[in-house]
């Protein structure tokens, strides 16, 4: 069985995830195909995560924008673990079957129970079916759409509330336009298209598919797309456990298992146990010349692996948040080896959490300048926030 030591890991990682200076890319749709999706929960990581790997990283809001909003051959929608990615269109089918759709099922299920039982009306089926049709109506026409707040106007029935947590600290009110537009684009009925305001902007405009893209969208059935799936996030994140799959796509064991099975994927032994890796890809990687990299909070990479001490080390509790939501990083060479923060100017301000020698401190410095000049004076805030970032925040 071959092995797959970390140093080899990290080596795959540099030139895989674009990291390395010789592995960066040109164009955002193939860059986004290669990481298998851009994470998109918070808009800016989108656009953060394509600056630190293009080879001309002060063309990325044109191009990032040019490829959503004009030729749309990238497309946000949520798909893993319930999370909103940035996906090529081609790739779009590919999650939908293999993740979207079972969670657009159980989140009907979900939503017309709390219809019922919050008296809304006695059949939630029937109501909501007429509140989706009525809001898709209400965007048929409109090529730049309409945001939520709008649609509530159009809609009545979406400005219905349900109160949840009743009785417990989180309890509120939320309305129904939040859970029936999820719904919808669950099921690739509306996308999100331009936000109203800057690409750091969290409110967007939401446009119906037919709209969006009148040729539609193929379909796939569930077994091929988790085998296209995994086939191709192993080609940008092998070797990785069977944990690490199951914890990135949100699948359960069998469905994993029977995908590995399918590609014919090979099992390798890693340093702390057993992994995975697609056929053929099992001839040592060389390792890239040093390179260090400033990420975003929830970038692909950071949050591309459960089983992350191989390149975390013992950084974790200063870098993630209690959910396990990573802050903006600093790596060398693969590995993290602190985190960074802005001022309120938009300079960018960082912190080594171990020596990684004078050579490559000073890299992180010029690095930290570059990405300070490429904000320009924009600042922005991750959604979810570090002890470290706030440690540096509380500096500034």
């Amino acid at each position: 069985m071959r092995h797959i030591g970390d140093a080899e890991r990290r080596a795959r990682l540099g030139r895989r995830q674009h990291l390395a200076a010789r592995a960066k890319v040109d164009d955002v749709t193939t860059l986004a195909g290669d990481l298998v999706g851009l994470h998109g929960t918070d808009p800016a990581t989108v656009f953060l995560s394509v600056a630190a790997r293009l080879t001309k990283p002060a063309t990325t809001v044109a191009a990032l924008e040019d490829a959503l909003y004009e030729r749309r051959t990238l497309v946000r929608t949520l798909c893993m673990r319930r999370t909103m990615f940035v996906v090529p269109l081609d790739l779009v089918p590919v999650v939908q079957a293999a993740c979207t759709d079972s969670l657009a099922v159980t989140e009907r299920r979900k939503l017309v129970a709390l219809i019922e039982s919050h008296g809304i009306a006695e059949d939630g089926a029937g109501w909501l079916r007429r509140a989706e049709s009525e809001t898709v109506a209400a965007l048929d026409g409109r090529e730049e759409g309409r945001t939520g707040a709008e649609l509530s106007k159009a809609v009545p029935e979406l400005r219905e509330q349900l109160l949840l947590g009743q009785g417990k600290k989180w309890e509120g009110l939320v309305g129904l336009s939040t859970r029936v537009l999820f719904l919808l684009s669950t099921e690739q009925r509306i996308v999100r298209g331009r936000p109203k305001g800057r690409w750091t902007s969290t409110q967007y405009r939401w446009v119906s598919m037919d709209e969006w893209l009148p040729d539609g969208l193929p379909r796939m059935a569930a077994p091929e797309a988790r085998a296209a799936l995994l086939d191709r996030w192993l080609a940008a994140f092998g070797p990785a456990t069977e944990m690490d799959i199951r914890w990135w796509t949100g699948w359960a064991a069998t469905y994993a298992r029977a995908a590995l099975a399918t590609i014919g994927a090979v099992e390798v032994a890693l340093d702390d146990g057993p992994g995975w890796v697609r056929p053929g890809d099992q001839d040592p990687v060389r390792r890239p010349a040093p390179w260090v990299a400033l990420l975003p909070a929830l970038d692909p990479t950071t949050m591309g692996w459960q089983g992350r001490a191989w390149y975390l080390g013992p950084h974790g509790p200063r870098l993630f948040d209690r959910s396990g939501n990573a802050g903006p990083t600093v790596w060398v060479d693969g590995r993290i080896v602190g985190g960074w923060a802005q001022r309120p100017d938009g300079e960018v301000v960082h912190q080594l959490l171990e020596d990684v020698g004078r050579e490559a401190a000073g890299a992180v410095d010029r690095a930290a300048a570059d990405l300070t000049a490429w904000f320009g004076g924009t600042w922005i805030k991750p959604r979810f926030g570090t002890p470290l970032q706030r440690e540096l925040e509380a500096r500034c």
